[in-house]
């Protein structure tokens, strides 16, 4: 998985978030040819369950279930994520490293801090990888959209997508993360990923593709306006 430019580049603090939030899209974006990849900015060595090794073969198994272009990590120190301008800095340069048409991060609004820190880094991360003042090393760019997707606590959906056909795909992904969602060591901790947690984010998904009349869809929210050129159009 070397590094190329890329059309959607995902954000999460830890590995495992972006497949909670988005997986389904994940899929349905790589089977129609776009390049993804995800960059993890810590390695999770805060996690009451799994060790800093098994937690990266399960991200690598995962990438590969989603047939990622790449997949990286910041090594950024979990529950030590903070808006300084050294973390800005470090986002920023993925950023411009692959060059993304898309960005997306978590919702600004989670039970985790180290998710609300994520979102406002990648934020301020997108903004400032349009500077061409900023890091003037390397060339700016401009991303064009940037949206959030959930992770534990669902906000304000202003966009669904329809991953009914991509589900499996998730649920495989999902189960990568033996050490998060299983109690596969004597010693394991009981959080609220190993009690059930699939099971949630499985009915929530459901819920909300209900809402649109179909199996399963994942959410977003973005704090643009979204451009829509006839209304009732399948085309927005």
């Amino acid at each position: 998985m070397a590094d190329q430019k890329l059309d959607i580049l995902i954000f999460g603090a830890h590995a495992d978030d972006a497949e909670i939030g988005m997986a389904g899209t994940i899929a349905k974006h790589v089977s129609a040819g776009l390049a993804v990849g995800i960059c993890d900015l810590t390695q999770a060595e805060m996690s009451s369950n799994g060790t800093v090794d098994n937690r990266m073969q399960e991200a690598n198994h995962a990438a590969k279930v989603l047939d990622l272009t790449v997949r990286t990590n910041l090594g950024l120190p979990d529950r030590g994520l903070f808006v300084t301008p050294e973390h800005v800095e470090r986002i920023t340069a993925e950023i411009r490293k692959h060059a993304p048409s898309i960005v997306f991060a978590p919702y600004w609004e989670d039970r985790h801090p180290d998710h609300v820190a994520c979102s406002r880094l990648v934020e301020e991360a997108v903004f400032n990888a349009k500077l061409r003042r900023y890091m003037p090393d390397t060339p700016s760019i401009k991303v064009d959209e940037l949206y959030f997707y959930f992770i534990n606590d669902l906000g304000q959906t202003d966009l669904v997508v329809d991953v009914s056909e991509q589900y499996s795909v998730k649920e495989q992904a999902l189960a990568c993360y033996r050490s998060q969602f299983q109690k596969i060591e004597q010693d394991a901790v009981a959080t609220p990923l190993t009690e059930g947690y699939i099971e949630r984010v499985r009915a929530r998904d459901s819920l909300l593709g209900a809402r649109r009349l179909i199996p399963y869809a994942e959410g977003f929210a973005t704090k643009s306006p979204y451009v829509v050129h006839l209304f009732g159009s399948s085309q927005a």
